[in-house]
């Protein structure tokens, strides 16, 4: 009897012990994180931005030129009203003329931290999560970092291109962006890209994930904002959430997977990774959560504001983290 008990506890061991480990590689459990937040993000602008940009800019596709120039010359316009210096990144996408929005808080490095988010939306979609949302939380960081004197240079960029036809080639705007620090050989210490941020739901079942065995690892419902990394860069995947949670009241979860992972590696981020750059992207995980996701109802009455400026002051921290806190 001792001896099966004995053999028992062995087969429990040797099963628990792989899962225990894949659990801590790939889910990254916080075992430290940050103290809350004296940051706030503002709830009604960050909703002003996400009907700004899917309502009053809709269309907004590859194909809707006119409103995309609209766009970008908005995003220009709150990036100097937050003080930030501007510069415009012009490039050529299928023949059609585009461009990204840089905005700079200078260093006391050149030594980068990126953030972007893509202001393109889906042929005949609103776009208002997708990816309105991450473009307002791109321009009100911008306002939490005015004033900041950071060690290493933040760049906040908009990019122009990221939906199809242009996803998964050279004629991405953060394919242009990675490019030109490339040949600039400006040196990448962290990028944050900022993809849909804005759909939360506390209901059972609502999360779904690429690999059933996630399940065991990550909540059933779609409360949490995800930092998605791969498994080079697992420690900028760990900074970023450590730095995130605590922050605010919003759980936090991470995961460092192959880029062969549906769903990992469908942002801007891909771009930095290719060139060689660490790179996470922050997300609400997309159409693992969003029914509405690519669909004419991605629109901004469906969207959480509150829970989106948790996650834009999150990211505020991670970037004062990465960057050196400054004062």
């Amino acid at each position: 009897m001792r001896l099966r008990s004995r053999l028992l506890l062995w087969v429990l061991f040797l099963l628990v012990l792989p899962v225990t480990a894949l659990w801590l590689w790939v889910a990254q459990p916080a075992f430290a994180s940050n103290g809350r937040s004296s940051a706030s993000a503002d709830p009604e602008a960050l909703k002003r931005h996400v009907v700004a940009l899917s309502q009053t800019f809709h269309p907004r596709s590859y194909y809707d030129t006119n409103n995309l120039a609209r766009c970008s010359a908005y995003i220009e316009a709150r990036f100097r009203e937050a003080g930030l210096a501007v510069t415009n990144q012009a490039y050529e996408a299928f023949n059609t003329s585009c461009r990204n929005v840089i905005a700079v808080i200078p260093g006391r490095e050149q030594r980068r931290v990126v953030v972007g988010a893509h202001y393109d939306a889906v042929l005949g979609t609103p776009g208002a999560d997708d990816n309105a949302s991450g473009v307002a939380g791109l321009l009100e960081l911008a306002r939490l970092l005015r004033g900041l004197a950071p060690e290493r240079t933040v760049e906040l960029v908009a990019f122009c291109t990221e939906e199809p036809p242009c996803f998964g080639t050279e004629h991405m705007g953060s394919v242009h962006h990675a490019r030109l620090l490339t040949e600039g050989r400006v040196p990448v210490d962290a990028m944050l890209a900022l993809e849909m941020i804005g759909t939360f739901s506390d209901a059972p079942g609502s999360q779904s994930y690429p690999v059933p065995l996630l399940r065991l690892f990550y909540p059933s419902r779609g409360s949490f904002v995800g930092v998605v990394g791969d498994t080079r860069h697992r420690w900028l995947t760990r900074a970023v959430k450590r730095a995130m949670s605590g922050a605010t009241a919003l759980p936090v979860c991470s995961i460092a997977a192959p880029d062969a992972v549906p769903g990992v590696d469908l942002s801007d981020h891909r771009s930095y990774w290719e060139a060689g750059f660490p790179a996470v992207m922050i997300t609400d995980t997309a159409f693992f959560r969003n029914p509405r996701y690519h669909q004419c109802d991605d629109t901004a009455d469906r969207l959480d504001f509150t829970r989106m400026s948790c996650v834009v002051v999150g990211v505020y921290e991670a970037v004062r983290a990465l960057a050196g806190n400054g004062g």
